[in-house]
């Protein structure tokens, strides 16, 4: 499929289907590939969007994964805090960048919230899920192995409960991505999204594409290093 797309692409272009300023060859966006990582352009976008997505979705993985934990265990707290949890969860993080942007100014941190709000709830869901189907046998193996709390997280629940968290995991990743590069098209002077928008302000078809060519190539490594990691770390959490 890929191979099929690039054929049309390139056919379209070399008959002149469309219109070379909507749909640039494959060999004009090559060149403006080349021209970017010449001039250290294109490197400097992907090192300012790859800081902001990990550290946004390092920071969402560091609440939701004891949340998750934490209201499966307890469920009455759970229900208590539903409505809030759910009313947050529809709202989408890009429709807060303007209070963000008025609250935390137009700096990294506006930026590393979005990320953060947007990737937090597909771990959160899938952690508490997770945790909240945990076979009942797994607790009366931690009273028989007499294991204490900190123990029975870590030796029985976690493992347990892994193949859950790693699709939250794997989702947030990916949710983390899209919105910091939407983020990055209203309120920034750097990154992936940026470039998209500046190039798309001169009339340079063939950088926007670039750029997005770059989202998706970076998404799928990212994607597939983190399934490898997994394989490597908890390989039973991996069908």
């Amino acid at each position: 499929m890929p191979v099929a797309l690039f054929v049309l692409w390139g056919l379209a272009s070399a008959f002149s289907w469309v219109n070379p300023y909507l749909l640039p060859s494959p060999g004009s966006v090559y060149s403006a590939f080349i021209e970017l990582v010449k001039d250290g352009t294109l490197f400097d976008h992907v090192g300012a969007s790859l800081g902001r997505a990990f550290g946004g979705y390092l920071a969402a993985a560091c609440f939701a994964l004891p949340m998750g934990y934490f209201f499966a265990k307890y469920e009455s707290l759970h229900v208590q805090s539903r409505l809030v949890l759910e009313s947050l969860r529809m709202i989408p993080p890009l429709s807060l960048i303007p209070l963000l942007i008025l609250w935390l100014g137009i700096g990294e941190l506006a930026k590393l919230t979005i990320v953060l709000l947007a990737s937090f709830f597909p771990i959160y869901l899938n952690a508490y899920s997770g945790f909240k189907q945990l076979d009942y046998r797994y607790g009366e193996l931690a009273k028989t192995l007499n294991l204490n709390t900190f123990e029975k997280i870590r030796h029985i629940e976690f493992p347990g409960a892994l193949p859950a968290v790693f699709t939250g995991l794997r989702l947030g990743f990916g949710y983390s991505w899209r919105a910091l590069v939407s983020a990055e098209l209203i309120a920034a002077s750097s990154g992936l999204g940026y470039l998209i928008s500046d190039a798309s302000e001169m009339a340079r078809t063939d950088q926007v594409f670039v750029g997005i060519l770059m989202i998706a190539v970076l998404g799928i490594i990212g994607d597939t290093l983190f399934q490898r990691a997994i394989r490597k770390v908890a390989p039973w959490s991996v069908k």
